[in-house]
C-alpha cells in the first residue's frame, strides 16, 4: 500500500513524537519485544491481544532500516557511447 504525502513531517520512528506500535499475542512475547526496544532506547507501545495476529512491522523497520536506492549514472549526449564504438552517444545508441 502506497502512502500519500500529506505535507506533514512525521517524527523518526521510535521517538517520543512517533513511538513504534506493535501487537503481540502472549505475555512472554511482550517481554521479549519490550526488552529489544529497551536495549536500543526506542519509544514504543505494545498491545497484548491474544485474538489478533502478531504485528511487529514497526520493530522490523527499526531493526532493518531501508537502504537508500542509488541510481546508475546516465550517459550524457556528448559522452562516448558505452558500447565501445568511440562515437558520441547521441549519434550511436542514443538516437
Amino acid at each position: 500500500m502506497a502512502k500519500i504525502f500529506n505535507g506533514k513531517k512525521t517524527g523518526k520512528l521510535g521517538t517520543e513524537k512517533n513511538p513504534a506500535v506493535v501487537c503481540v499475542q502472549t505475555e512472554d512475547r511482550l517481554k521479549e519485544v519490550a526488552s529489544i526496544f529497551e536495549e536500543n532506547g526506542w519509544q514504543y507501545t505494545i498491545g497484548l491481544e491474544p485474538d489478533k495476529p502478531e504485528d511487529i512491522t514497526d520493530l522490523e523497520r527499526l531493526l532493518n532500516p531501508p537502504k537508500p536506492q542509488v541510481s546508475e549514472k546516465k550517459v550524457g549526449r556528448n559522452d562516448p557511447c558505452p558500447c565501445g564504438s568511440g562515437i558520441k552517444h547521441k549519434k550511436c545508441c542514443g538516437k
